[in-house]
């Protein structure tokens, strides 16, 4: 509390000085309320209403048979293990000490995006497997108050800015236990989320849920465990088999590739990300910064069926993350709704396409320019989320195939 006392003052002088001088801002992020995704102004052109038909041998996207994962289109070992809502954990990416995290690679879907200073954080989506512990376990982001209802997901964090918890709990909770929160932006009212009373916050728990691994420094040493996690959500009333729809798989490749795609080569302002083909276990292998990128459970390379860089326009907002030195860093807003432009990498080749979600309560699909379903590869996909070209600054950002 005698943090936030001290800090307030800054956040408040920046806050008001923002309200002043940019009123647009405000406005395009005041149209997110009531647990609802405001409108994109993108204008691309509009898919087909009508849903397109699933070819045959597809898995999904609307159904999917007894015992397969509708997250990866595999057949589980066991169909209780569906029986469960999946976990969307906050994971660290930075810095470079965090690495290798702990238990991503047996995440059936990571998103990885952008959170401040041109840093990338992972929303990793546990469904199928239940590793023994994930983590570092970070803070949420907006983002994840799209994600989690994609899911109908648990939500594994360890804490969050005022701004975001109210979107999480609502302004009324968050307001009447941290003094002077209603004076923080969004200052309106907020309702809870829906997920709300499955957004098990990190920091008010201890073991067997979460704990703190003594050998790495703080902030970047909170860990949980899934399988504890799913039977404190299952206490709760939390045990059910979600409705998971919008990821459509075949085996086969789609055809008329837009290119061969041996090596992606994406890099953030902050980060620096190479996906390499191997063509004899048919999957990426991840590479960070210039080194193998692995999961510390396994000491195995992380790998993935699927690549998927969806763009996404990036919102500045009035949350405030975090303030070092009056320097203050503002949460992003980025638009995971509407439809936008993807690029699907799978079996060493390139696939161009939009992406859409119109329902919040749905997936995000993969469409091909004509609007037919664009196939994923059985198996784990990430999700890697950049900004709209316009966006971008190419000294800093790019993305080369080759």
């Amino acid at each position: 509390m005698r943090y936030l006392a001290l800090l307030l003052p800054v956040i408040l002088a920046f806050v008001s000085a923002c309200l002043l001088d940019s009123a647009s801002n405000a406005e395009t992020f005041s149209n997110q309320n009531n647990a609802q995704s405001p409108q994109t102004n993108l204008e691309i052109t509009p898919l087909p209403t009508a849903s397109p038909q699933p070819a045959s041998g597809a898995v999904g996207p609307w159904s999917f048979p007894d015992g397969v994962n509708p997250l990866t289109g595999l057949p589980v070992d066991d169909p209780a293990q569906l029986q469960r809502l999946p976990i969307i954990a906050k994971i660290s990416n930075a810095p470079p000490l965090v690495r290798p995290q702990a238990g991503i690679g047996a995440a059936d879907i990571v998103f990885e995006h952008y959170a401040e200073g041109g840093l990338t954080r992972f929303s990793a989506v546990f469904y199928g497997q239940a590793p023994r512990r994930i983590g570092s376990i970070r803070s949420a982001r907006l983002i994840d108050h799209e994600i989690v209802p994609m899911f109908d997901g648990i939500l594994v964090f360890s804490g969050a800015s005022i701004g975001v918890e109210k979107f999480i709990y609502g302004s009324e909770d968050v307001e009447e236990r941290i003094p002077g929160a209603d004076q923080v932006a969004p200052a309106r009212h907020i309702p809870p989320s829906e997920y709300a009373d499955r957004a098990y916050k990190g920091i008010l728990y201890g073991p067997p849920y979460y704990w703190r691994d003594e050998d790495i420094v703080l902030p970047h040493n909170l860990f949980a465990s899934p399988a504890a996690i799913w039977e404190l959500a299952a206490s709760e009333g939390h045990a059910r088999t979600p409705d998971l729809q919008g990821l459509a798989f075949h085996e086969q490749p789609p055809h008329a590739a837009d290119g061969p795609a041996e090596v992606i080569d994406l890099r953030y302002r902050g980060t620096r990300i190479r996906w390499v083909y191997n063509a004899e276990l048919g999957l990426y292998r991840r590479f960070a910064d210039g080194q193998v990128h692995a999961d510390s459970n396994t000491g195995q390379q992380i790998t993935a069926a699927n690549i998927v860089v969806m763009s996404a326009e990036h919102t500045d907002t009035y949350i405030v993350e975090s303030v070092w030195e009056n320097s203050v860093t503002l949460s992003t807003q980025i638009a995971v709704w509407g439809q936008n432009e993807v690029i699907l990498f799978r079996d060493g080749q390139r696939y161009d396409g939009y992406w859409t979600r119109t329902i919040r309560e749905h997936i995000i699909s993969l469409r091909t320019p004509d609007g037919e379903l664009l196939y994923l590869k059985p198996g784990n996909t990430w999700f890697q989320v950049i900004r709209n070209a316009e966006q971008q600054n190419p000294v800093e950002e790019w993305l080369i195939v080759e």
